[in-house]
């Protein structure tokens, strides 16, 4: 469990119980993740390497930090990952984009994929993969999979919500890969949904069912 960073913030905490609620809308609960994902932005680039620059002041020259956002890729597993993307790239609005598209197979809970698509010289970038629910694990080991091939500087995992078996899952295939996550729910169900959980999260974001 070193591997796994639960981010406890009182705020996060607070905006996560408000999208539990069953009777959340629509609007509401993306609001309430674009929110979220931007305070968890916060301590998953907490180490993101940082250069000193020569600037001006209004008064005189000194040295200052600046992060190179073009370094960072965020990787959207669709589709719900996009819900996360947008609050992350409000703190880091130069970072890359990718995506892997990917669907559970109802039947097997097996990762399909049906798209791929990331930036050129990945070995310069560090990625992190956003996906609101880690689950049975499935999808991110199959997200993981593709984006380790490319050979990043460094890789971890954001999502909303975990449960033991996902990160047992994720961490059987990759014990390197750091998963930061709001909450650690009790389990799944033969669904292979989380409980308590929020529901489908790709369902309340776009309002399908």
């Amino acid at each position: 469990m070193n591997q796994v960073h639960h981010i406890r913030h009182p705020l996060v905490q607070h905006k996560l119980t408000l999208m539990r609620r069953k009777d959340a809308s629509t609007n509401t609960f993306r609001h309430l993740l674009n929110e979220l994902s931007a305070l968890m932005a916060y301590e998953i680039t907490r180490d993101m390497p940082v250069q000193d620059i020569e600037i001006e002041t209004p008064l005189e020259t000194t040295t200052g930090q600046v992060i190179d956002g073009k370094k960072l890729v965020l990787v959207s597993i669709l589709r719900a990952g996009t819900g996360i993307l947008d609050g992350m790239l409000s703190v880091v609005p130069g970072a890359r984009v990718g995506h892997v598209g990917l669907y559970r197979d109802p039947k097997t809970l097996q990762a399909v994929e049906y798209y791929f698509k990331m930036p050129s010289n990945m070995e310069e970038r560090d990625a992190i993969l956003v996906d609101p629910m880690l689950a049975t694990g499935n999808s991110a080991v199959a997200a993981i999979d593709k984006v380790k091939a490319l050979k990043p500087r460094s890789i971890k995992f954001c999502c909303l919500l975990t449960c033991p078996e996902g990160i047992a899952t994720v961490h059987k295939s990759h014990p390197d890969v750091p998963i930061y996550t709001a909450a650690i729910d009790r389990c799944l169900n033969d669904h292979g949904y989380i409980l308590p959980g929020l529901g489908d999260a790709g369902d309340r974001i776009f309002g399908t069912s």
